[in-house]
Parts: C-alpha cells; structure tokens; sequence
C-alpha cells in the first residue's frame, strides 16, 4: 500500500513530550472504558492483556513500543493513527473533506452535519423522524416510557438489548462471556441494522453504552431521531435498584461513584441527540407528556 492520501494535507501539531504523550493515551484508554461501562478486569479478560499492564498504561506508563511507533510515524511526517488504521485508505475528497471537519469546533460540526444530512440525503431525513430511538443511562425510563410512547403512536416498541438475544439465542451474559466486548458490538450494530430495515416506524430502547461506539452511535443518529432521557445519579441507581436489579452494588463500595464517571465521560455523547427530555423528580405521566412534546 502507497503512502496515505491523509499524509499529503497532514500538518502534525505542536509535539509534546513521550511522557505527555503516554499520559494522553492512558486517558483516554480509561474514558473510552468507562464509556463502555467496562471495568478493567473486564477488559483485562477481553483484550488478552494484562491488568498489571493495563494499569500501568492508564497511569501513563505505556510500553516503549508505543513511542517507537509514534517516532516511526514522526519520521514519515504523519498521524500516528494512519500507520495502525485498519481500513482501506480513503480517496484524495474524502481525506479532503475530513481534514476540513476536523478544523471545525464541536457547534460547527453539528451545523455541518445537518446541512449534509439535508443535503444529500433528504429522503433518509423523513424516513428518520418515523423511528424513534431512546438513549440514556440505564434507570433513565428508556423501558417504561418507550412502551407507553410506542402505544400512543401506534407502532412497535423494541428493546435493542433483548434483540440482540432474540437474534443470538443466548443471554447477553452469556454473549459477552463467549464473544467478549467487541463480539457484543458487532451483534448490536447489525440488529439496529435489521431494525431499521424491517421496521417502518419504531420507538427503540438502546443499552446505555451504546453512544461509547462511534460506528453504531452514527448509524442511530443518522437513521432514527434521537432522544437523551436523563435523571440525577441518584435516581438512576434507585430505580435499577427498585426493578430488582442488585448488579449496581453487588461486591462494589464504589458503585455511586462509577455511576458518576462513567454519567460524565458519557454526557458529551449523548448531548447529541436531536433532544432531551429530563425525567428527574417527575412522575411517569408527567414525563411523557414531555416525551409525547419532545417528539411530536
């Protein structure tokens, strides 16, 4: 493979130093797992490594490996990210245009999409408002208030996650434990898939990490339109708690805490819904009275 049309426009930024660096690359390993609801014995398990290791890597203390890539990529006058990406590279428009959207700020980014979606794509915009997706953290109402929602406008209502073990034939536990993490994912982005195509009209419940997966977070906001439900930490800890679900606090002192982490890695991701509809303090009917307003 020739060099990458991304090196051609790459203009690489202000160097930082290898402790800087490996210190970025530990955070943002530990965002992208809390992102996931994933602890690190979990992720341990899953990518093989181990958690002395992974530890280690999100305390900043990366293998040297890593910076010998990154000097690697230093020297070719490239992003590091082009040497490890696993996908053809893209045309000459098509880094073009990426290069162009990653100048814009987060406002700009949100304007920019809107306007291609309109665009280029108007058809799929119409046939997006008729499929409506709830996202939140888990004790947000997405259950409760998308079966009443789904009943008031008369079309199915769907939990992605029992989907998903419609489809497989097996308990998502048991997904996670035969498949790990990433074999979960792959089955949620084709049964969203599938949803879409053999429903004309949907209210859809998603799990609540569904937004940690760029992939399939973009597939949900292009083709369904989208509604953040929120509640206080509080609130959303007591009603997992009050279904008779004990996962939360089971064998965890911390569980309060990691509610709140992984509510504020998570924010900035669901904050791109096209609304949100705050649950905290009120009462089933009154929230969907606001959940009926938000979509209609």
């Amino acid at each position: 493979m020739g060099p990458s049309v991304f090196a051609a426009s790459y203009v690489p930024p202000e160097r930082m130093s290898d402790a800087e660096f490996l210190k970025r690359l530990g955070d943002r390993v530990r965002e992208a797992r809390a992102k996931r609801g994933m602890t690190r014995k979990i992720l341990s398990r899953d990518s093989g490594v181990s958690e002395r290791y992974l530890a280690q890597l999100e305390t900043g203390q990366g293998n040297i490996s890593i910076l010998l890539l990154r000097q690697l990529a230093a020297a070719l006058d490239m992003p590091i990210e082009t040497l490890v990406h696993e996908h053809p590279d893209p045309s000459v428009d098509l880094a073009h245009a990426m290069e162009l959207l990653r100048r814009l700020d987060a406002d700009d980014l949100v304007e920019a999409r809107q306007l291609l979606l309109q665009r280029f794509d108007t058809a799929a915009e119409k046939a997006r408002r008729s499929h409506i997706a709830l996202v939140g953290l888990r004790g947000a109402g997405k259950s409760t208030l998308g079966a009443l929602l789904a009943q008031r406008l008369k079309v199915p209502f769907v939990e992605l996650d029992k989907e998903i073990e419609r489809a497989s034939g097996v308990s998502l536990s048991v997904i996670f434990d035969l498949y790990g993490q990433a074999g979960f994912r792959r089955l949620e982005r084709q049964c969203l898939q599938d949803l879409i195509a053999r429903f004309p009209g949907f209210v859809l419940a998603t799990g609540g990490s569904l937004v940690s997966e760029p992939a399939t977070f973009e597939l949900l906001l292009t083709n369904c339109f989208t509604v953040w439900l929120t509640a206080s930490p509080a609130e959303h800890m007591g009603r997992v708690v009050a279904q008779g679900d004990m996962r939360p606090m089971a064998s965890n002192r911390e569980a309060m805490s990691d509610l709140q982490r992984i509510l504020k890695v998570r924010n900035p991701l669901y904050s791109k819904a096209d609304t949100r509809v705050d649950t905290a303090g009120r009462t089933v009917e009154e929230s969907l009275a606001l959940l009926v307003e938000a979509v209609e």
